[in-house]
This record gives structure tokens, C-alpha cells and sequence, in this order.
């Protein structure tokens, strides 16, 4: 399936969603549903199996996601039926984008050398949500004693290198190049 259909059926729930009053909700099921198909790659195996009836596809899904709102299921059954279902997972991330953009909030990697403390995880948080615009930044720490010291911030197309390996780095091309 094309990313913009996957897009396109994004954009309906979300728009559906606010009009409803229910992105937080619909967020929290789509978590769940995108775990699932996520951990679960024998799933989409049989959703897409040319030998499994359409009956016995809508069963698996319909008791599958059970506990789920109404339009989530409608949205299930209707990228089965237009064999999309390959794309859930896409969709659901694209979801996920439209609510963060709705809600102001952004994802930020920090990469460091040693684990972030809390205190350290709140400064790093309050300083680039700033920079971004965003009213929260949700912080994912990962390690890499490479860095030496500092960190390295990603936050969707822009990275903020404070670790010590990125200002040798710098300085190490300012050097060959002969600027001082």
C-alpha cells in the first residue's frame, strides 16, 4: 500500500477523532493495536494470506480488537477490505503524528554517555521543547560511550551535537581545512 493512503486513512480517524472528542482515546487503542500487530508478525501473515477467508479474517480481527472503540474497528475492517492492512502499523505511526502536532508535544533522542537523571531529562526537555516550538518533549535516552562526554540531541529533522567526540570532530576538520 501507498503511504498516502495510509495517510489519507490517518487524516479520516484523526479528523473523525477531534470532531468526536476522542484522540485520547483513540491514541491509547491504536498503542495497543499497533503493539499487537508489531509483536505479532504472524498476524498480518494470516491477514494477508490468500488461502484465509474473508470471514475468518474479519473474525480474528473483530475478536482480536474487541475492546476497542467502534471507529477503530471500522478502520480495521476497512484497510482488510481494501487490502491495506499491510500498512496498519505506518497509519497508526502517522496517527500518532497528527495528535503530537495537535497537542504540541514533541519527541526528542538524547543520546549520551551514562544514563540521564530525571533533573537532567526535565532541563533537556524544557530547553528544545522551546527550540521546537512544542509545549512538552517527551525525552528517549540512549547510550553511546563513543560520545566521550556531552550528548546529542535529535529532534525530528535536527540534531544538536554537544558531545566532546562532535566538537573534536569539528575541530578536526577546521584544522585540515587550515581555518583557525
Amino acid at each position: 500500500m501507498t503511504r498516502a493512503a495510509a495517510n489519507r486513512y490517518a487524516q479520516a480517524l484523526f479528523e473523525l477523532s477531534k470532531e468526536k472528542n476522542m484522540l485520547e482515546q483513540h491514541r491509547s487503542e491504536l498503542t495497543a493495536v499497533k503493539e499487537v500487530f508489531t509483536e505479532n508478525k504472524e498476524l498480518l501473515e494470516l491477514l494477508e494470506h490468500p488461502k484465509v477467508t474473508k470471514e475468518k479474517k474479519e473474525t480474528l480481527l473483530n475478536d482480536g480488537f474487541a475492546a476497542v472503540s467502534d471507529s477503530v474497528q471500522r478502520l480495521l475492517m476497512l484497510m482488510l477490505e481494501k487490502k491495506r492492512i499491510d500498512s496498519v502499523v505506518y497509519m497508526i505511526d502517522k496517527f500518532e503524528e497528527l495528535v503530537d502536532e495537535e497537542w504540541k508535544v514533541g519527541h526528542a533522542l538524547v543520546t549520551t554517555v551514562k544514563p540521564l537523571s530525571e533533573e537532567e531529562r526535565d532541563m533537556i526537555s524544557k530547553t528544545f521543547a522551546e527550540k521546537a516550538g512544542k509545549d512538552t518533549l517527551y525525552i528517549k535516552n540512549e547510550l553511546d560511550p563513543d560520545l566521550i562526554g556531552g550528548l546529542k540531541v535529535h529532534l525530528g529533522d535536527m540534531i544538536f551535537d554537544g558531545s566532546i567526540k562532535g566538537q573534536l570532530n569539528r575541530m578536526e576538520r577546521n584544522l585540515v581545512s587550515g581555518k583557525r
